[in-house]
């Protein structure tokens, strides 16, 4: 699992500051979002304060970590971790979907259809959703149009999370080549330990708390005009787009003794 991963320490959470590394950051980061979720129950912005907690405190925690690493090759234009299997909590997976929904006629005005470039984007392999190679060349992103991301303010904390501090190693591993990509160690594991604390505390409230692939996902929720509603109910209507790179008893399980 990769909440076990020790290279970073983020330093401080939601309110409650982390004294003992990554562990002890995913026990406040998990505690923080049960409060949350406890909190929202059957209110209208509970979805927006899930999302805003999850990327807040991500954005936050990889700055305090990054402050003395080299500049990321990262740049505007550069699309190509944008083909990579992106997986999603259902959270994220429905902000994109409202988005998606609030902005596809100012972009179809503009001769971008988004619902358009999403129906005719394959899902992802089997062998993609298990794992097994996960640097591997995939697809092209929908939501990636001359370069630019078109959903940049609510892109998942997969996209958030993947920083690579070379750019040909990126291009080389999604051609076939070595999977040994400089990426920021900060940023995968502060994602990690985020989204992990998040799917363990849905799941402790009763919510889905699986990963889904993200195009999938987004045909599925785009398909249900009452998804969010589904949601709060505990409805696992996006099950069908699971991404199983860990089985559920084992991801379980290291919940539980995370927590512990």
């Amino acid at each position: 699992m990769p909440v076990v991963e020790d290279a970073a320490r983020p330093s401080e959470t939601t309110g409650q500051p982390d004294a003992d590394g990554p562990l002890a950051f995913f026990q406040a980061q998990h505690d923080a979002f049960v409060a949350t979720l406890r909190a929202a129950r059957g209110a209208p912005n509970f979805l927006d304060r899930l999302w805003m907690q999850a990327f807040s405190s991500f954005e936050h925690n990889v700055e305090e970590q990054t402050r003395t690493l080299p500049q990321l090759a990262c740049h505007k234009g550069c699309g190509t971790c944008c083909q990579l299997l992106v997986v999603a909590t259902a959270p994220e997976v429905l902000m994109v979907t409202r988005y998606l929904r609030a902005t596809g006629e100012g972009f179809r005005k503009m001769g971008i259809d988004l619902d358009a470039r999403l129906s005719e984007t394959a899902e992802a392999p089997e062998a993609a959703r298990s794992g097994s190679r996960p640097m591997a060349l995939i697809r092209s992103c929908p939501f990636l149009v001359e370069g630019i991301c078109v959903i940049y303010p609510v892109r998942p904390m997969a996209c958030r999370g993947h920083a690579s501090f070379n750019e040909e190693a990126c291009i080389s591993a999604l051609k076939g080549g070595s999977d040994n990509v400089p990426v920021s160690e900060p940023h995968r594991t502060v994602r990690a330990l985020v989204q992990n604390a998040l799917q363990s505390a849905l799941r402790d409230e009763g919510y889905p708390w699986d990963l889904y692939d993200l195009v999938a996902a987004l045909k599925i929720s785009l398909a249900r005009p009452d998804g969010e509603a589904a949601f709060a109910a505990g409805e696992d209507f996006l099950a069908p787009a699971l991404v199983r790179h860990v089985s559920r008893e084992e991801m379980a399980s290291t919940f539980d003794r995370l927590k512990a």
